[in-house]
């Protein structure tokens, strides 16, 4: 079946799509002009540019660089600008607009309050400012005739020791903005067993987290994430494939842990961009998404630093229909999947799906068959 008769979206459907958004950093999400005006409001002078398209060519060409290093100086500098109130509330309100403007109708966006201290903010003033900006963004959206609801997911630094401090943030916040926990950082050498008691906690209080795992590093951190841990979703999980056996006649074997996560429906937080920069895939092509897709493992696409890697959910999509061929049909999938694993309550999930993604993707089915049927149509016409 040619693409001519299936419905593969274009760059404007792909945009006007309804999209959930799972796996987005605050600090990897900034506007370039933003960092600009606040490094200048606030007197930092370490950016390597000052001019909005220039700097936002030097993030990008950082994150490709292939040296950690330097990929890791990006988040300095965005973190450096993001140390008040108003820096907070206006990178969070930003952030809502710009997912809003993408298609996102539900987002979780998340950052560690432990990062954005050293102007002298409380970690609970951190969090109010950030819950606040969201709520000017969805407002400002709405006004613009967007529709968006954003939660935050408060992140712990691996290899810091404030796990259970801001488990316990994220607790106290719960119901007020903030919708989970994670972690993140380096894999290598920080295991999440080392924040055993920070998950142990949120288990007892019956709340949701996520971990940042296999990604860097491979099987073992999925296996802990899960079995040690107990996570309810896996940050990136691309070294899945890693238990995923292939043959040349298209035979597929799965291993142990591989099945588990199959069979136990855990979501994997997907970006595929974001995995070409750190070397998690060779390229789109073979990237592990078209595998798992295929294998019905639940996968959700995600941006992971729309900063850095210079893309949003329609670009994430785009280049997996422009790879893969993906339909109207596998966006809706993707989308489904990512609405079920969100951390809000269940009827408000559901609600989501029924009043929002499925209505949304079938008028955009529907406009696709009128085009083809006038195409069709015409063709006839011509031809007689």
């Amino acid at each position: 079946m040619t693409s001519q008769n299936r419905n593969v979206p274009g760059p404007d459907q792909i945009r006007r799509a309804p999209k959930v958004l799972l796996h987005d950093h605050l600090d990897g999400g900034l506007r370039p002009g933003t960092v600009v005006e606040l490094a200048a409001a606030q007197g930092y002078e370490g950016l390597p540019e000052t001019e909005a398209d220039r700097l936002g060519r030097w993030f990008r060409e950082a994150a490709d660089s292939g040296s950690l290093e330097r990929y890791l100086e990006t988040f300095a500098h965005t973190c450096a600008v993001m140390q008040s109130r108003d820096a907070l509330f206006r990178v969070a309100a930003e952030c809502a607009e710009d997912l809003a403007e993408d298609g996102v109708v539900y987002a979780e966006v998340r950052y560690a309050p432990e990062q954005h201290l050293t102007a002298g903010l409380t970690l609970e003033e951190v969090v109010e400012a950030v819950n606040d900006g969201f709520r000017e963004g969805e407002r400002r959206a709405r006004e613009a005739g967007h529709r968006i609801r954003v939660g935050a997911l408060l992140t712990a630094m691996r290899h810091a020791a404030r796990a259970l401090e801001i488990a316990e943030l994220a607790n106290r916040y719960r119901d007020r903005g903030v919708v989970g926990f994670d972690i993140a950082g380096a894999e290598a050498g920080y295991p999440p067993t080392r924040h055993l008691d920070a998950f142990e906690y949120l288990k007892r209080e019956n709340n949701h987290f996520t971990i940042h795992a296999g990604e860097a590093f491979g099987l073992p951190s999925i296996w802990q994430a899960l079995q040690w841990c107990g996570a309810d979703r896996l940050g990136h999980g691309v070294r899945i494939i890693d238990d995923i056996t292939t043959t040349d006649d298209g035979g597929v074997t799965l291993g142990r842990l591989a099945s588990y996560v199959r069979d136990k429906r855990v979501p994997l937080e997907m970006c595929p961009t974001s995995n070409l920069q750190t070397g998690a895939a060779a390229s789109y092509a073979e990237h592990p998404i078209g595998l798992l897709r295929k294998l019905h493992f639940r996968v959700t696409v995600n941006t992971d630093n729309r900063l850095m890697s210079g893309t949003s959910m329609s670009r994430e999509f785009e280049r997996l229909v422009d790879t893969f061929g993906y339909t109207l049909d596998d966006m809706q999938w993707f989308t489904v999947n990512a609405m079920k694993s969100a951390f809000i309550p269940f009827d408000e999930r559901l609600a989501m799906i029924n009043d929002v993604v499925k209505p949304g993707y079938a008028e955009l089915k529907s406009e696709w068959l009128f085009r083809q049927t006038a195409v069709t149509s015409g063709s006839s016409a011509s031809s007689g």
